[in-house]
């Protein structure tokens, strides 16, 4: 399995910081942002190299117009006993990483280690969405592709899935933003099906730690001792997700409380 690790985003010029919003951006006086990329990334085993838990993985673009692309994990022992048993398929996850909608990708070392494990420990295939990130491609990008990407058609153009899942039992799981994500895929799913070949059958959803935010704070979110005291502390403080919202809608959105993509109720 090959590593490497990715640049991060070059030092800006000192100035003023205007907005920190450290680990993720920092926007200073004069309007310029950085955006903070710190992630080990892995290449995908197109050599078809098993990892150590037996899993094989490549790299699948899904729409050439935006490039956004899909790693796809396959449990090799796995996938081969049950085509050669009763053949029966194995379950398809599809699989959202967090990092605030602006961070994070499908080869990060982080990502691509649990969604392997995952692969090789539930027995199924995973699909890993790597998803276009804000500011420069602000919200609804994210959900956009993460739609895309659990397409039936767009499914089933790859091999792997074609051959080896059930395009029936569809699990779709994310942690953080990516559980946010997921969210959002299975209502606009329950919006517009129409029983047509493109519709997935979604089993359930793994929600881990979502994103969900509004301007009325759950106790936990309010007392000083909670969020200050903390061990380790949080990474964004409630005033800090709050600055951090418009810049991942790109001003379109404030968190006031009734934004129905991160405001549930």
């Amino acid at each position: 399995m090959r590593t490497s690790k990715s640049s991060p985003s070059p030092a800006p010029a000192r100035g003023n910081i205007a907005v920190d919003l450290r680990p993720f951006l920092v926007e200073f006086n004069d309007g310029r942002r950085w955006v903070l990329v710190h992630h080990e990334t892995v290449a995908a085993s197109d050599d078809k190299t098993r990892s150590a838990n037996g899993v094989v993985t490549k790299d699948v673009v899904i729409d050439d117009e935006t490039g956004v692309s899909v790693r796809v994990f396959l449990p090799v022992d796995a996938a081969v006993a049950a085509a050669a048993g009763d053949g029966r398929r194995l379950p398809l996850v599809v699989y959202v990483h967090g990092g605030a909608f602006c961070t994070g990708s499908a080869s990060a070392r982080m990502f691509h280690d649990y969604a392997e494990s995952l692969s090789a420990r539930a027995a199924a295939v995973v699909v890993s969405v790597d998803y276009r990130l804000a500011p420069a491609h602000p919200v609804p990008a994210a959900y956009d592709d993460a739609w895309a990407a659990s397409r039936r058609r767009r499914l089933s153009d790859d091999t792997w899935v074609g051959d080896y899942a059930d395009r029936s039992c569809v699990f779709l799981a994310g942690e953080s933003v990516g559980a946010n994500i997921v969210h959002n895929v299975a209502v606009r799913a329950g919006e517009v099906f129409d029983n047509d070949d493109d519709d997935i059958d979604i089993e359930g959803m793994i929600l881990m730690q979502p994103y969900f935010w509004g301007t009325q704070r759950l106790p936990c979110e309010t007392a000083d001792a909670c969020w200050r005291t903390r061990e380790p502390p949080p990474m964004l403080l409630p005033e800090r997700i709050d600055a951090l919202w418009p810049y991942v809608t790109a001003g379109a959105a404030a968190n006031n409380g009734d934004d129905p993509w991160i405001d549930l109720l």
